[in-house]
């Protein structure tokens, strides 16, 4: 049996496709000479009729008329184009007229009419003139951001709009007005500078790399049909002639020349240049694959289908003289959908005394898969696609967004305490010129002293955590535990270690999308993964197969059955097994070394199909000689949508000629589809129990009569230019979706994550509210939760659905908020009620649930959930899934996490953060984003510490030597003081640790002290400002106390105590030691004791090196240091941190 072979002939795959007649035999019926007949392309012998009345000189005048229209006349006198006498007549004299004449002519003039507006919907013909193609923007890719006029203001702006860098701004613009001058304009205009040239260096190369990737776009050879008639622009473009082979001309063209109606010829793995409509393919069928990973971020590919009227021509040289045209409606963003017309005005092979005989204009229906998107690529064969849209309006350029700029809360509040500090320094230089009784120009010392205390708020600040940003990152990517992690927003690392909610989505996060089929059910019958070869015995029986090599076993189950008055079971079997094995959207395709893999949107098909494989009926094409298998024509194909939640096929058997309308869908449209029945809600919910993802089968006999009157009614629908899928799909459910054969119900198995168990438990222990958003039925969600363990054993399980009216509602929320450790299990459309009638009680009781799973979820509604968590709790919200539906909320999270699976990369390409599993989400929270949190806060604080510590001995300076504004360390000392003499060591502090890794993914309890925010506070900022002003305050009055002779050497004892001050502060606030930290600190305090040589205007050298210099800096360095180390030790052994009690 295995060697039983299903060959769908499904050529032409097109939904809206109208085939025309091949007007070389007009006579002919196009049943025997197209084996696959595209959706409509039988035409109705009515059709076939030739109309030769007043209609076709009309249309004759008409084609005259186009030609202006196309842009050959005036402006002016496209206004008089609706009055001309050859676009007014009257309907009755020229005769009968269809519905592809009316759409013609509805086309025509609804052309000219938005020519005259602003639409930018086009009508263009397949040799356009050039002053039409001229009216269409270019199609040069530009993702520049910058230019040579733009460079220098945007990103002066960028950066002058943070408080920091505008501060230092004013203070370094200060010191050119010589009252105001303090020191060396080296001192204040190099930090500022040296922020600025490296920001603006990573931007300009960043925009030189986009240039270059542009550069390389842009200049990518095409081929392009050239009429032999017309002039190439150079002769060495034109290439070698093919004419004995009846090819066309071509010419090589650089990307960005091609123009709006251009004939491009695509090669195999060639990127598309622009957006084009698919008019021929080297496969007889005209079909092709592409590639659309950089569109949409899917990894399956997508098949393609050639306009039947220009894939059924002799050659691609019949494309030039071809007397066509093709309406394409406004451009826009999405992807999925595609309004347009492909319109022949003369059939291709009459002459000039020839009467056509089929009707013309001949009208087709273009979709969204008869168009090649800019950015796909060819991944079969070669394909001559027509250019509609260029430049800025393909989907791929108006696609691409700019996301808001995601700021983490650690740079808010550091911004913060950066204004606290500004005001700290304005109060004290006008309490010192207060102390000074307002004496002279006290507005002047206001600001000197202010110049003076600029660095309290440090400019190396946000440098310091910058490049700590990078390490984090850098560390992140290089860990082994979790391969394949990239950081996408190297801002955030700090906000891993603060999250309060986990937003996940189900299918491919928690689980793996691999699907295997693990249950059929029939009814009265079912087939678990156990028993499929009972499957196959039938199926053997019911083909008439020789049975003596299958499974030995009586058939009385099947009599029995038959006796009831029911088809017997084979029967059953096959009609279920064939319906799945027709009814889908998988494409076979052989690979160079012979293999054949499945290609199709949804893995379940792909499940399903190899299913029916390994069951007996395999998907072929080419068919394969074998004694069985059964051949059938594709006629329609309804594919399946997020809002139809279903996909249809007509089929036809080549055999008997017996016409099937097949579909299979989601059970909650499927139920009001099928004849009434008493089993398939029941074991659905059965099946959803066992967490397995069903679809229901059903089918419907049709009639040619029937199917005639369908036909008729989808192709006038399918050419409307206004409301097409909703008229077509009105079509459809009126004429085939109703009164279907319930024929059976499958179910499949979606396999869990590795360790997602485990990573759960963890994550909910580490006091993480955990969400499950899924678009999955109530019941699958509910087991997936179960056993993933995001519900806890033995928690109470509440579960909401169908909520109606705002009573119920209420009652509900009443309940919810009584028993706040239940887990909520709620459906998409209850959400929505609940947000709409009571969102702020909804919101707030839900956000205190340990665990929430909500159900039949929209992309909107996901986005949505997480705006109004962060906006109402205002914790950290990171939200986590793997496709293209889940793009809006992970950009709606404070941190979105994206997991590389199988939907493609949209979801890791968009987020912050890109995983390749969901446990590796453990470590990137409990412990990098742990340090990266911990470590900010430390150093952010230090840097701060360092600040204000000299700008104390300032202000205890200044009020000494009678309030005056005069700098007490100038010059090479202040630039040293915040880059080698310190910069090193505080730096290091981005490699502390507060404990061991194991330690941290051992007692996931540690991460909820870091979701208070108590590592950066305004309780510890105060710490650390008493410290500053002891500190500094004891070096600078000791220093005076211990006066020297000269003012030189006050200076060389003070800062060199300080240097030693903050080294040895650093070391004390390691945690645990790192080997940079101890060369960072030796290799610090040897620059500085070198640097004396070199400086000697500010060191003594005869000095320095006396005993008097050292045991003063010891005094000074004991008294400002040892009482802090003395409060660590006791605090360590009075009240010790959590995490040394481990």
């Amino acid at each position: 049996m295995s060697d039983i072979r299903l060959h769908t002939l499904r050529k032409f795959r097109n939904r809206n496709g109208y085939t025309q007649l091949d007007n070389s035999e007009p006579q002919q019926d196009t049943t025997a000479t197209s084996p696959a007949p595209s959706s409509g392309s039988r035409l109705d012998p009515s059709m076939r009729v030739p109309l030769i009345t007043a209609s076709s000189a009309r249309t004759i005048h008409e084609r005259g008329q186009r030609r202006n229209q196309y842009g050959e006349g005036e402006p002016e006198e496209e206004v008089t184009l609706l009055g001309d006498p050859g676009f007014s007549h009257n309907e009755e004299d020229d005769g009968p007229t269809t519905v592809a004449e009316r759409a013609s002519d509805a086309v025509s003039q609804r052309s000219i009419l938005r020519r005259g507006s602003k639409n930018k919907s086009r009508t263009v013909p397949l040799r356009p003139p050039d002053k039409l193609q001229n009216k269409f923007p270019p199609n040069i890719v530009r993702n520049q951001k910058y230019n040579v006029f733009t460079f220098l203001p945007i990103v002066f702006y960028e950066q002058f709009k943070f408080f920091f860098n505008l501060y230092f701004l004013l203070v370094a613009l200060s010191q050119f007005v010589p009252a105001l001058r303090t020191g060396f304009l080296i001192t204040y205009i190099a930090p500022l500078a040296f922020v600025l040239l490296v920001t603006m260096g990573k931007e300009a190369y960043d925009d030189y790399k986009r240039n270059l990737r542009d550069l390389e776009a842009n200049s990518a050879r095409y081929l392009v049909l050239a009429s032999d008639t017309s002039s190439p622009r150079n002769d060495d473009e034109l290439s070698h002639a093919l004419l004995e082979d009846n090819l066309p001309l071509t010419r090589s063209i650089p990307s960005s020349s091609i123009r709006v109606g251009d004939l491009v010829l695509l090669e195999k793995n060639q990127r598309v240049p622009a957006d084009l409509v698919l008019l021929r393919t080297s496969d007889s069928s005209g079909t092709c694959f592409i590639r659309t990973d950089q569109l949409d971020g899917e990894t399956d590919w997508k098949l393609r289908v050639a306009v039947p009227a220009t894939q059924k021509l002799h050659s691609d040289q019949e494309l030039l003289n071809l007397d066509a045209e093709i309406y394409a409606d406004a451009p826009n963003k999405d992807i999925h959908a595609f309004i347009g017309t492909f319109t022949i005005n003369t059939p291709p092979s009459v002459s000039s005394n020839e009467v056509p005989m089929v009707q013309v204009p001949t009208v087709e229906p273009l979709s969204a898969e008869n168009v090649l998107w800019a950015n796909t690529v060819l991944a079969s064969g070669s394909a001559i696609g027509f250019v509609v849209y260029t430049g800025p309006e393909t989907r791929a350029v108006m696609n691409t967004s700019h996301p808001q700029t995601k700021v983490g809360l650690l740079d808010l509040e550091i911004s913060q305490l950066a204004k606290i500090l500004c005001a700290v320094s304005f109060a004290l230089s006008v309490a010192l010129v207060a102390l000074n009784g307002f004496r002279g120009f006290w507005y002047i010392y206001v600001f000197r002293f202010l110049i003076l205390f600029s660095s309290i708020i440090p400019i190396s600040l946000r440098v310091n955590l910058d490049m700590g940003k990078t390490v984090y990152a850098h560390l992140i990517m290089k860990d082994n535990e979790i391969p394949g992690t990239i950081v996408r927003t190297s801002t955030l690392p700090e906000e891993l270690g603060r999250i309060e909610y986990l937003l996940s989505d189900k299918t491919g996060t928690l689980t793996q999308n691999e699907m295997e089929m693990k249950k059929l059910h029939l009814g009265t019958m079912s087939f678990g993964y156990d028993t499929m070869d009972e499957v196959v015995h039938q199926l053997n029986t019911a083909f008439g197969a020789d049975t003596t090599h299958a499974r030995p076993g009586p058939l009385s189950t099947g009599v029995q059955l038959a006796t009831r008055g029911r088809r017997d079971m084979s029967a059953r079997v096959h009609d279920v097994v064939l319906s799945l094995a027709l009814c889908h959207n998988v494409t076979p395709v052989t690979n160079d070394d012979g293999t054949v893999t499945y290609q199709a949107s949804s893995p379940d098909e792909v499940a399903i199909v190899k299913w029916t494989s390994s069951v007996g009926l395999t998907l072929t094409f080419p068919p394969h000689a074998v004694r069985y298998h059964p051949a059938y024509d594709v006629l329609e194909l309804f594919p399946f949508t997020s809002e139809s939640k279903r996909m249809g096929i007509v089929v036809r058997d080549t055999a008997s000629g017996e016409l099937l309308f097949l579909q299979k869908g989601a059970d909650v449209v499927m139920a009001r589809i099928v004849q009434r029945n008493d089993w398939l809600e029941e074991e659905t919910a059965n099946m959803a129990r066992e967490g397995l993802r069903t679809l229901v089968v059903a089918r419907r006999k049709l009639s040619e009569a029937a199917y005639e009157d369908f036909k008729a009614r989808y192709h006038a629908a399918s050419v409307r230019l206004e409301g097409r899928n909703e008229a077509m799909a009105a079509v459809v459910a009126d004429a085939l979706e109703r009164d279907l054969e319930l024929l059976g119900l499958t179910g499949v198995e979606d396999k869990l994550q590795d360790d997602v168990r485990l990573t759960l438990e963890l994550l909910r222990n580490a006091g993480i509210k955990i969400w499950m958003l899924t678009g999955d039925k109530i019941e699958t969600a509910t087991v997936i939760a179960i056993s993933t363990k995001l519900v806890a054993r033995n928690q109470y399980i509440h579960q909401v659905a169908k909520l109606k009216t705002a009573e119920e509602v209420q009652h509900e929320l009443d309940f919810l908020q009584n028993k706040l450790d239940c887990c909520l299990v709620i459906d998409g459309e209850s959400l929505q009620l609940c947000l709409n009638l009571f969102k702020n009680e909804f919101i707030e009781i839900t956000t205190k649930l340990s665990a929430v799973v909500a159900c039949r979820c929209s992309p909107t509604q996901k986005a949505d959930v997480a705006r109004l968590i962060r906006s109402y709790t205002k914790k950290r919200v990171c939200c986590i899934g793997d496709g293209g539906n889940d793009v809006s909320m992970i950009q709606a999270a404070d941190v979105g996490v994206g997991i590389v699976g199988k939907e493609g990369k949209q979801a890791s390409l968009a987020a912050d953060f890109s995983v390749t599993q969901f446990s590796h989400l453990t470590k990137l929270l409990l412990w990098h984003g742990r340090n990266s949190y911990r470590r900010s806060a430390k150093l952010a604080q230090f840097v701060i510490h360092r600040g204000l510590i000299i700008s104390v001995m300032q202000a205890v300076f200044s009020s000494i030597f009678y309030f005056a504004p005069i700098a007490l360390y100038q010059g090479w000392l202040m630039v040293g003081y915040a880059t080698l003499y310190t910069m090193a060591p505080v730096f290091s502090l981005v490699l502390d640790r507060d404990l061991n890794e194991d330690l941290a993914l051992s007692y996931p309890e540690l991460y909820k002290e870091l979701t208070k925010g108590r590592a950066l506070s305004f309780k510890t900022f105060f710490i650390w400002l008493m410290i500053s002003l002891y500190q500094g305050a004891a070096i600078m009055i000791i220093a005076l106390v211990l006066f020297e002779n000269e003012f030189l050497n006050i200076v060389a004892i003070s800062f060199t105590a300080l240097i030693l001050n903050e080294l040895i502060m650093v070391a004390l606030e390691i945690t645990i030691w790192h080997v940079y930290m101890i060369i960072s600190e030796v290799v610090t305090l040897g620059i500085y004791g070198f640097s004396m040589i070199f400086l000697p205007e500010y060191f003594d050298l005869s000095f320095v090196v006396s005993v008097r210099f050292g045991w003063k800096v010891a005094v000074i360095v004991a008294i400002s240091a040892l009482p802090l180390w003395i409060i660590k030790v006791i605090k360590s052994r009075v009240a010790p941190e959590a995490t040394t009690k481990l």
